[in-house]
């Protein structure tokens, strides 16, 4: 590239005209619109970003499974736009994505898109755009909205639900460090690490590549201490569904004094209900959990880092009939494992066929940024090829191989996957879109090939995104 922003994708290789509008004389479900916002993340404290229908987090859209809903899209901002539908199995010309042949919401236009959502459970929307060197647009402003698809049965019980979106704000870059990987289970592959050292030794660049720093952290779009806190009472079952809305970081979140029983992630109901302390959450990863109230006091729920809390990253938590300071404590030491959420004694599925991928990174070699690269290739968005391409029915194995010191949360599109092995352990019955990929490790993820089309797979990271970290599969 010749400078810092990348340039415009290939919009012509597919229509970037909006569909006809069709169904008029229908009344939409849900009308957005896409616009500049002001967000009172504090007292006194007001940030201009690009949100739906003016407020962050945008408006919870509830669905039912498999009852078609019609959502008319407003773009009043100068850039054409893109509303991806996350975790949704939805055709390409409505999943809202530019790699796939969405066509984009054009500048000062409008789109009605009519589908049937579905899976059922927590998912949510928000912007596709490539970002770049821009911190002002992609995920990094505020497009991002929760979006819940009533089941047929509830993963568990309890009394009142309430949604939880952890986002940072005022972006800015700075040359990278090391990533913290300690939290997850599983060792380093001593080959893995191996061809990012030699790479490294390679490369003429000695430099750390860039990455991105915040300055203002919130839950729901407000800071600790701002905003209304959360208030419950004693014996009350509250299932919280927490979605990492962040456009980079991994995010955690802890109740001191109380537990988590995680019912269902990514919207999917778990195999094996687990009661855990901490709850980590990479990029565009939503966990369901309900939390017993059986502790009183004034609370403070909120993420592990000391300055990221003190900086906003957490929201009150207020028994009835309590008052004083909110008090906090940091947990215990605990791993993030995700098949202890799977089944017992499964038996992995073998798939029709393997897909191999290495996923590596080549430092500071595009401007100043890292690009990243599968199976050797930066994706290329002024060509969007298919990397990959499928046959309809057929049960694949992603093998993947992260030859980083990174850790990557691994999103695909239109379809779910089930974790067959991840950390060293073998697992079933784990079914996700986005799952936290360690450094120097090794993951198995099993898809069926059962929604035709184009279909896009990524890091959620919009910075690893935007500089290679892409690939296509195609099948009819």
């Amino acid at each position: 590239m010749s400078s810092l922003v990348h340039s415009e994708p290939n919009i012509h290789k597919f229509s970037s005209v909006a569909k006809d509008v069709t169904l008029q004389d229908e009344k939409a479900d849900y009308t957005i619109h896409i616009g500049t916002g002001l967000v009172e993340v504090g007292t006194q404290h007001i940030i201009s970003t690009t949100t739906y229908n003016g407020e962050f987090p945008g408006p919870l859209l509830r669905f039912k499974e498999g009852q078609k809903a019609i959502v008319d899209i407003y773009n009043d901002t100068d850039t054409p736009e893109q509303l991806h539908w996350h975790g949704q199995f939805l055709p390409t010309d409505v999943d809202g994505a530019a790699e796939e042949g969405t066509p984009y919401i054009p500048a000062h236009g409008m789109r009605r898109e009519v589908f049937v959502p579905k899976p059922a459970g927590f998912r949510f929307y928000h912007t596709h755009l490539v970002a770049g060197a821009n911190v002002n647009v992609g995920q990094y402003s505020g497009q991002v909205g929760p979006v819940y698809i009533e089941p047929k049965n509830e993963p568990g019980n309890y009394d009142r639900e309430a949604f939880i979106i952890l986002k940072e704000f005022e972006p800015y870059f700075m040359r990278g460090g090391d990533m913290a990987m300690d939290f997850l289970t599983g060792e380093s592959i001593p080959n893995l690490a191996a061809i990012q050292e030699k790479a490294e030794k390679k490369s003429p660049i000695k430099t750390k590549g860039y990455e991105v720093g915040y300055n203002i952290f919130t839950i729901n779009g407000h800071q600790l201490g701002h905003g209304e806190p959360i208030r419950v009472k004693e014996g009350e079952r509250v299932l919280f569904h927490i979605l990492n809305g962040s456009a980079t970081e991994i995010r955690s979140l802890a109740l001191p004094g109380h537990s988590f029983k995680v019912v269902a992630l990514d919207g999917n109901p778990v195999p094996n209900q687990r009661q855990v302390p901490v709850l980590w959450l990479g990029t565009a990863e939503r966990i369901s959990a309900i939390v017993e109230m059986r502790n009183p006091g004034i609370w403070v729920m909120g993420d592990l880092s000391d300055d990221d809390r003190s900086n906003g990253m957490g929201i009150v938590i207020e028994y009835a009939n309590h008052t004083g300071k909110p008090q906090w404590k940091t947990p215990a030491p605990f791993k993030w494992d995700y098949t202890i959420f799977g089944n017992d004694r499964g038996i992995v599925s073998p798939p029709d066929e393997v897909i191999n991928l290495l996923f590596a990174k080549q430092n500071a070699a595009e401007n100043g940024f890292n690009r990243w690269t599968i199976n050797g290739v930066a994706f290329n968005m002024m060509d969007m090829s298919p990397t990959f391409h499928l046959q309809q029915g057929k049960r694949y194995r992603l093998h993947m191989r992260n030859a980083s010191d990174d850790i990557h949360p691994m999103h695909l599109h239109r379809h779910s996957f089930e974790i067959t092995r991840i950390g060293g352990k073998s697992t079933t019955g784990i079914i996700k879109d986005v799952v936290m990929f360690g450094g120097f490790q090794e993951m198995h993820l099993d898809f069926t090939a059962d929604n035709p089309g184009l279909t896009l797979m990524h890091c959620h990271m919009q910075l690893h995104m935007d500089f290679g970290f892409m690939c296509l599969f195609n099948y009819k």
